[in-house]
């Protein structure tokens, strides 16, 4: 093993076991307010906890076999295995841009204006919460059916021309017209939930300017220098919108790139594991922030 590939390898472990234990802990947290205080948990709650679930899936059905592919163990997984394993992942990244996209529109109908047009639907948000869950998995499960025609094992570890190539995965060759409708459905169901995404967060950084320009004419600076819950919350699902929007153009950049590139790299397959697990590893703390339960669960213990 060369010293790159060493150093790939212990960053893929360093990331998978801090992401997977800080989207559990994180999980473990709305578990033990829902039971200990359900009086003060909230319907976006919900949409927390089905992302810190995705996430874990993301993350461990990403780098699994990246990491056992790093130890030099050869036929880890078959075709029924890369089947499965990359069609689960994909299933879970298409869930976490859906859920995503639907955390940020929330936030952005919870806080508008009452006199805003958005503010009639404000009654209806928690009715809609796990009708959306629904839809996204089916839609995901349905996309990625492709997925398992295609995807088969790479008993050559030296792969030549284009296509995808993970640790023991490959796509076969597969006809044009097949692979442009594939590609087409993911392109529209990525600028469905994503532009939706970039709006509402536009949206709610205009509110947050407005609210910050309405504050700074108030003389008192102990009221000025006050942000309410609702405004921390908000600046936490920016950075959470902003965060996916980087890493998502960077992986997708990086992805095409080793797809069309005609010989295979490994180490460009392991950097484009490591983008794809950033988001949902580093979207746990960016929570934890704002979370007053965590401080409350330490002192009970």
């Amino acid at each position: 093993m060369f010293p790159g590939d060493k150093i790939l390898s212990f960053f893929l472990i360093v990331q998978v076991f801090i992401g997977v234990m800080a989207n559990l802990f994180l999980f473990m947290i709305y578990i033990y307010a829902f039971l200990i205080q359900p009086q003060l948990k909230k319907p976006i709650d919900y949409i927390f906890m089905h992302l810190t679930v995705v996430n874990i899936v993301t993350i461990v059905f990403q780098s699994i076999p990246d990491i056992v592919s790093s130890f030099g163990v050869k036929r880890f997984l078959d075709n029924a295995g890369c089947q499965t394993t990359f069609y689960i992942y994909r299933v879970a990244r298409g869930l976490s841009i859906c859920t995503t996209s639907l955390l940020s529109v929330f936030q952005a109908i919870s806080i508008s204006p009452s006199h805003s047009k958005w503010a009639r639907l404000k009654s209806k948000l928690s009715h809609w919460i796990f009708p959306s869950f629904f839809f996204f998995w089916i839609i995901n499960m349905l996309i990625y059916i492709h997925i398992i025609e295609t995807v088969r094992a790479k008993w050559n570890f030296t792969v030549v021309g284009h296509g995808f190539v993970h640790a023991y995965c490959q796509t076969r060759q597969s006809g044009d017209r097949h692979k442009g409708s594939f590609v087409s459905v993911m392109l529209t169901r990525d600028f469905l939930f994503v532009a939706p995404m970039i709006m509402s967060s536009l949206y709610m950084v205009g509110l947050l300017y407005r609210h910050h320009r309405r504050a700074g004419h108030i003389h008192s600076s102990s009221l000025s220098r006050q942000t309410s819950p609702e405004n921390r919350a908000t600046h936490t699902i920016l950075l959470l919108a902003f965060c996916f929007v980087f890493f998502y153009f960077c992986n997708n950049f990086v992805y095409t790139y080793e797809f069309y590139k005609p010989e295979k790299d490994s180490r460009m397959v392991g950097i484009t594991g490591i983008l794809s697990s950033c988001y949902p590893t580093f979207c746990p703390f960016l929570l934890m922030k704002n979370n007053k339960n965590i401080p409350k669960l330490i002192s009970s213990l």
